[in-house]
């Protein structure tokens, strides 16, 4: 398998009951990922977050606050700092925008997925978790449209199914798990284009 068939990088949205969901994903990651792991997850643009130090404790991966001008490295989560979208641009290089709030959110999951995928094209995969309304639907679209790939949590199970029912809607999802088996989906799409 050629670098150009390998996945490069994983996207993760998440907004109302994400940080569970984000520990339990994550959690189950391992330190060893060959992928750097990008993180939109909706907070209070007014409190200092601690959602780096409460993942950092819960997974093998480094975590830490995305910052500009940062070039993203495998086995890695970059965590979009509240109230700033959080873009990559191609050979992986960080962005941060404190543009308009895009469905009344910033960070947006929309516009993450965006960036991947066209920085990334096909060896981007989008996954949507919890989260109320439809922030990250229009961003699968744009993955799945340069040939990534699009997971994302049952909306049956999900604690909140806004996010991920919008993106399974768009017709545009590859996969549709329960949480429990999001991680193992990462892990083999990942693994298995590394080999």
């Amino acid at each position: 398998m050629t670098s150009d068939d390998q996945y490069a990088v994983v996207a993760i949205a998440s907004s109302a009951g994400g940080i569970t969901a984000l520990f339990k994903v994550l959690g189950a990651l391992p330190a060893s990922l060959p992928v750097p792991v990008l993180v939109v997850q909706h907070l209070d643009p007014r409190h200092k977050t601690v959602l780096a130090e409460l993942l950092s404790r819960r997974t093998e991966l480094q975590v830490k606050l995305a910052q500009a001008g940062e070039t993203i490295t495998p086995g890695t989560v970059y965590i979009a700092p509240p109230n700033f979208h959080l873009l990559v641009e191609p050979h992986g290089v960080l962005a941060l925008s404190g543009s308009e709030l895009v469905h009344f959110v910033r960070p947006s999951a929309d516009l993450l997925f965006e960036s991947v995928a066209g920085a990334y094209g096909s060896r981007a995969i989008a996954c949507v978790l919890t989260g109320s309304g439809s922030d990250g639907a229009t961003g699968v679209s744009a993955v799945k449209s340069r040939g990534g790939t699009v997971v994302a949590q049952d909306p049956e199970e999900a604690e909140f199914k806004g996010m991920p029912g919008a993106a399974v809607a768009t017709g545009d999802v590859d996969l549709v798990v329960p949480l429990d088996e999001i991680a193992g989906v990462i892990r083999g799409l990942v693994v298995e284009s590394a080999t």
